[in-house]
C-alpha cells in the first residue's frame, strides 16, 4: 500500500483530491493537512510515503515544507494552480508537478513514478540501503518567527539548544524557536556534520572554530560567533574525532 498525505489549505480540493486517489487500490489516505506547518507536523506523525502538496498555503508554503521535510523523506508530488514554481519544484527532488484541477490520467502517471521508485528501492541490496541512509540530514530548518514561519538554510545553524521544554535554533546572532526536540533532530541529522555535545546542545560542527580542554575530561567549544558552550566529558573525546571528519 501507498500511504499518502494531502495537504492543501482549500477543503473542496481536498475532497476532489480524496475522491481522485480512491479508484486506486492500492493508495492509503493516511491523513490530510490544512496548513504548510499542519503538513509538516502531520508528515513527522504519520510518516506517508507520498506527499500531495500544495503551494501557496498560509503559515508556511508548500515549497518551504518540501525544503524542510526530514528523513525519511516521502516522495512529494505537487499540486497548484500556479506553473511558476515547477523549477524550484523538481530541484527539490519532487517525483511530479500536476496542475490543478488534476486530471486523473496525470494522477495515475504521477502514482506510477512512485510505484516504480518503490519497486526500485526493494531491488537495493541491503549494503546499498545502509550507504544511503548515512546522511539523513535536510539542509533547511523550519522555524517559528512572531506570526510567520522561515526557512533557514544549514550553513546558517551554529547549533540547537533547550530552554525548558523548547527548542531553539541559533543562527549568527538570532534565536529561533521549533517544534523537534533536540533528540529528534539528533536522529535526523546528519552525525558527520551535527554532533550533540551535552544534554542541552547539538552542535553545527562547521560552526566551531576552536576547542577548548578543561579539568576532568571535559571542555568547550568556541562557535564562528564567539559563543561558547561546554561539552560534556562523556561527548569530548567522540567530539574530536568527529570534528577530524568534518566537512568532508
Amino acid at each position: 500500500m501507498i500511504r499518502v498525505l494531502i495537504a492543501d489549505d482549500e477543503a473542496p480540493t481536498r475532497v476532489r483530491m480524496r475522491q481522485l486517489l480512491s479508484s486506486h487500490p492500492d493508495v492509503e489516505i493516511a491523513g490530510e493537512a490544512g496548513s504548510g506547518v499542519e503538513a509538516m507536523e502531520m508528515a513527522l506523525q504519520l510518516h506517508p510515503q507520498v506527499l500531495f502538496l500544495d503551494i501557496q498555503m498560509p503559515g508556511c508554503s508548500g515549497i518551504d515544507v518540501a525544503a524542510c521535510l526530514p528523513n525519511p523523506r516521502p516522495h512529494v508530488i505537487f499540486c497548484t494552480a500556479y506553473d511558476q514554481y515547477a523549477v524550484e519544484a523538481f530541484e527539490l527532488h519532487a517525483v511530479d508537478y500536476l496542475l490543478k484541477p488534476v486530471a486523473r490520467a496525470r494522477l495515475a502517471q504521477a502514482l506510477d513514478r512512485v510505484r516504480g521508485m518503490a519497486s526500485a528501492a526493494v531491488q537495493e541490496t541491503g549494503l546499498d540501503r545502509i550507504i544511503r541512509g548515512r546522511h539523513p540530514a535536510p539542509a533547511h530548518f523550519l522555524v517559528r518567527s512572531a506570526a510567520h514561519y522561515l526557512v533557514i538554510g544549514e550553513s546558517r545553524v551554529l547549533y540547537f539548544g533547550t530552554e525548558g521544554s523548547l527548542t531553539c535554533l541559533v543562527a549568527d546572532n538570532a534565536r529561533y524557536w521549533m517544534d523537534p526536540s533536540l533528540n529528534d533532530l539528533e536522529q535526523r541529522l546528519d552525525p558527520a556534520r551535527f554532533f550533540r555535545i551535552s544534554r542541552a546542545a547539538l552542535v553545527n560542527l562547521n560552526a566551531v572554530t576552536e576547542v577548548i580542554p578543561q579539568g576532568a575530561g571535559g571542555g568547550e567549544v568556541v562557535l564562528k560567533n564567539g559563543q561558547r558552550l561546554e561539552v560534556s566529558r562523556r561527548r569530548f573525546r567522540d567530539l574530536l574525532q568527529s570534528l577530524g571528519g568534518a566537512g568532508q
